[in-house]
C-alpha cells in the first residue's frame, strides 16, 4: 500500500479532483494514528495549515500572545477545544433526547395510573414503542422551538438597540 505522501505526489492536474479528495480523506483518517512513547506525550506528526491576511495574522497573534502562547500553540488549543465541544454537544443532545423520552413516558403512563386505572403489559409495551419512535423527533421539535424563540429575542433586541442608537 502506498503512503499518503506517495499518493499526493502521484496527483497531477490530469487526475480528477475526486482522487485528491480521497487522498485528503486518507490523511484525515490517519490523524487519529498517533505514536506514543512510554512516558512522553503524543508525538505530533501531522500538520494543519491555512493562509490568512496580514490583518488576520496580527489579530491571531494578539489573541495568542494575550494568553501567553505562540500562535501555533494557541491555534492547536482552539482546534482541540472545538473537537471537545463537538463531542460534548453530541452527548448533550443524546441526553436531552433521553430526557424527552422519559417525559413522554411519564405523560403517557401517569395519567391513567393516577386515575386508578391499571395498564396491561401490552399497553405498557405499546407506550414504550411509541416513546422510542417519537422521542428523537419531539426533542428536535423542542430544540427548534427554543432556537426560534432565542432568535426572536435576540433579533428584537438588536432591532430595538439599532433604533435607539445615538449619533
Amino acid at each position: 500500500m502506498r503512503s499518503v505522501e506517495d499518493r499526493l505526489l502521484a496527483y497531477t492536474p490530469v487526475n480528477d479532483r475526486k482522487r485528491l479528495g480521497e487522498v485528503m480523506n486518507a490523511q484525515i483518517t490517519e490523524i487519529g494514528k498517533v505514536t506514543r512513547s512510554s512516558n512522553q506525550r503524543a508525538v505530533r506528526t501531522r500538520t494543519v495549515s491555512t493562509r490568512v491576511t496580514e490583518a488576520e495574522y496580527a489579530a491571531l497573534q494578539e489573541q495568542a500572545w494575550s494568553t501567553g502562547k505562540t500562535v501555533c500553540d494557541w491555534a492547536r488549543e482552539c482546534i482541540a477545544q472545538q473537537l471537545e465541544r463537538g463531542s460534548r454537544k453530541k452527548l448533550e443532545e443524546h441526553l436531552f433526547t433521553e430526557l424527552v423520552g422519559i417525559q413522554l413516558l411519564l405523560i403517557n403512563t401517569l395519567g391513567p395510573l393516577l386515575r386508578g386505572e391499571r395498564m396491561a403489559a401490552e399497553e405498557v409495551d405499546a407506550v414504550l414503542r411509541q416513546v422510542q419512535a417519537r422521542k428523537a423527533g419531539k426533542a428536535q421539535e423542542l430544540l427548534n422551538k427554543r432556537l426560534g424563540r432565542e432568535l426572536e429575542t435576540h433579533g428584537g433586541t438588536q432591532t430595538q438597540s439599532a433604533g435607539t442608537a445615538t449619533p
